[in-house]
């Protein structure tokens, strides 16, 4: 049965990881997406080791399920090409990362592919959208972190903000924000017959992820602070060193949960201070849990928590995290066809009880695709030659 999305047309500009990853979704959910590409300076993920023979394992993942379409922009021909796709070929969406005026320059901006084709759908994804005085500025994922606010109150008062170790503002933001927006504008052209522009901004994301965070300052004045809340180690819910130098996460935030959770490590007497909104209580409560974790190895908690139902987990490696029973359960790596055999990958998290997500290729070698999609969209042989 066909993807979800299988009645998608996607040309796609993106590059590197924001776009790629939701155009990525949108294939693997069965649309058939297209990136453009140029043929004399082609996406820098291609080159990133790790190599799985000749396949960047970035490239391999990011690009599956999508073929590759090889035109020189900088050519008044490869430009009107991507026009007639747009016009005539069926590709009536278009997902773009680059900078606000870059498409327009080109002669493929959003007002010039809406006269072609209304139903247009036309997805700018860029780190601060296409106004405000920041619009030009380059950027990447700690920058838009740092810029909306939300280091400044992770990691601990006394070191300050860590880097994190993944691209929440590029994937957590770009992609799945380009996602929700694309999807909405195809559930409003439905209705209405008419595409839109939809400006993502991986700035703008992020600051709406603080939403109920942020709600402290704009309704009682408090302006978040790292260990200051409950969520961000400022009470118990934390994170814990054992004792063979691993950690371990207590999430046990509810009363029936924290009274199971002093219960199992034998401190019965912190059950009523660590309910307290005292910072003195919560300081001393922390202390004492802190003590106590470091006293035993991970193994030996992981034995102590893994019946109860407490909110408390095990900090896994990689490795650890692929060989869990719940991952190959919910069936969260797949082999993906390439040539010659296959390549291990992340699948989709997207599950339907119909349609659901295929895996037909790796990311393809570049411009692999360029006659295919120009013939079927009835371009000549003469045609493709010139473009190719």
């Amino acid at each position: 049965m066909p993807g979800p999305l299988a009645s998608l047309k996607v040309l796609d500009f993106t590059a590197l990881l924001p776009g790629p990853f939701a155009t990525m979704a949108l294939a693997d959910l069965g649309a058939d997406v297209v990136r453009v590409e140029s043929p004399t300076r082609p996406d820098m993920v291609r080159f990133l080791p790790p190599f799985d023979g000749d396949i960047s394992a970035w490239h391999g993942v990011l690009n599956r399920n999508k073929r590759s379409l090889a035109l020189d922009l900088k050519r008044p021909a490869a430009v009107a090409a991507v026009k007639r796709l747009i016009a005539a070929g069926g590709y009536d969406i278009l997902i773009e990362q680059f900078r606000p005026g870059v498409m327009d320059r080109l002669g493929l901006g959003y007002e010039a592919l809406r006269a072609l084709n209304p139903a247009l759908i036309y997805v700018a994804l860029t780190g601060y959208g296409q106004t405000g005085p920041l619009r030009d500025r380059a950027g990447h994922d700690n920058n838009y972190l740092a810029l909306s606010g939300a280091l400044s109150y992770s990691g601990r008062a006394a070191t300050g903000p860590p880097p994190l170790g993944i691209q929440v503002a590029d994937v957590g933001g770009g992609a799945l924000g380009a996602l929700v927006g694309l999807l909405a504008a195809v559930v409003q052209r439905q209705a209405t017959g008419r595409g839109d522009m939809v400006d993502v901004s991986m700035y703008d994301l992020m600051v709406a992820w603080q939403a109920h965070l942020v709600a402290h300052y704009l309704v009682a004045g408090e302006t978040p602070a790292p260990e200051g809340m409950a969520l961000n180690g400022g009470r118990a819910y934390d994170l814990y060193q054992t004792q063979d130098g691993r950690w371990l996460s207590v999430g046990s935030l509810e009363p029936k949960f924290w009274e199971g959770f002093c219960a199992a490590i034998d401190r019965a007497d912190l059950t009523a201070p660590g309910l307290s909104l005292d910072d003195g209580e919560q300081a001393r409560v922390k202390a004492a849990v802190r003590e106590a974790i470091a006293a035993r190895p991970l193994a030996e908690w992981i034995a102590v928590f893994a019946p109860l139902d407490v909110c408390v987990e095990p900090v896994r490696t990689v490795p650890e995290m692929l060989a869990a029973p719940h991952t190959a359960a919910r069936g969260l790596v797949v082999d993906v066809p390439r040539p010659g055999g296959a390549q291990r990958q992340i699948a989709s998290p997207w599950r339907f009880s119909e349609g659901a997500a295929t895996y037909r290729h790796v990311g393809a070698p570049l411009g692999q695709h360029t006659a295919e999609v120009l013939r079927e969209a009835g371009f000549s042989a003469a045609e493709i030659e010139e473009l190719t």
